[in-house]
């Protein structure tokens, strides 16, 4: 099955944009149930009138609200990076050092992306994006390029606030993730028990290199 134009109803491609504001717990509702089927079952397997059914709306609901598959795929997948992307928020981040914050920051996508559903929803996304890519077009878009670009904000937050010096804030996001995942990462998607002291620690190591890089002379 393809991503482009699956499952949706002729007359029903766009999202509404008018009328009477959608029920937000109704739009919950349906973003739940569609992230627990994509996420169990995968894109493919996702079928628009299951979500439907089991959200308690109608199938023309979704279309409606969402468009179409794809697009409801792309906001399950936006409202669930929500989760870790709230720790990048002015308002959400606590108190402390440059330092304090982005331990905090890189603890938090550690528990995010190790959850079993996530390494799951992964596993089936990759295997689906070998015969439709544009599977994993749409998952990088509305999850880990969202991500990326929603870090670096706040890493040019901090850099403005005199924390960081940095040139380039998505090259930056993208390092410190990249050092915070490690091997750790590519171990957790073959089925590797990793220790928790072990993650710790590569988390502060993430830390102190990207401060040594990037922090000004006090925090290095």
């Amino acid at each position: 099955m393809s991503i482009r134009g699956s499952s949706a109803s002729p007359g029903a491609k766009r999202p509404r944009r008018a009328g009477r504001p959608f029920d937000a717990a109704k739009r919950r509702a349906i973003l739940d149930t569609a992230a627990h089927h994509f996420f169990r079952n995968g894109y493919a397997a996702t079928a628009i009138e299951q979500v439907a059914a089991d959200a308690g709306v109608s199938k023309v609901t979704i279309y409606n609200q969402f468009g179409d598959k794809r697009a409801l795929f792309g906001a399950t997948v936006e409202c669930e990076c929500e989760k870790v992307r709230g720790h990048f928020s002015l308002e959400a981040m606590p108190s402390g050092t440059i330092r304090d914050r982005l331990l905090a920051i890189g603890e938090a996508m550690h528990a995010f992306l190790h959850r079993p559903e996530m390494i799951q929803f992964e596993r089936r996304i990759a295997a689906e994006t070998e015969h439709d890519p544009a599977v994993g077009a749409a998952f990088l878009e509305a999850g880990p390029r969202r991500m990326k670009r929603a870090f670096a904000a706040w890493l040019g937050h901090a850099a403005a606030a005199g924390e960081l010096v940095v040139a380039d804030l998505e090259l930056a996001a993208e390092q410190f993730v990249s050092m915070c995942k490690g091997m750790g990462d590519l171990e957790r998607r073959f089925g590797a028990e990793i220790p928790a002291e072990q993650n710790n620690q590569r988390i502060a190591g993430a830390v102190e290199v990207f401060l040594a890089a990037y922090g000004t002379a006090r925090d290095r």
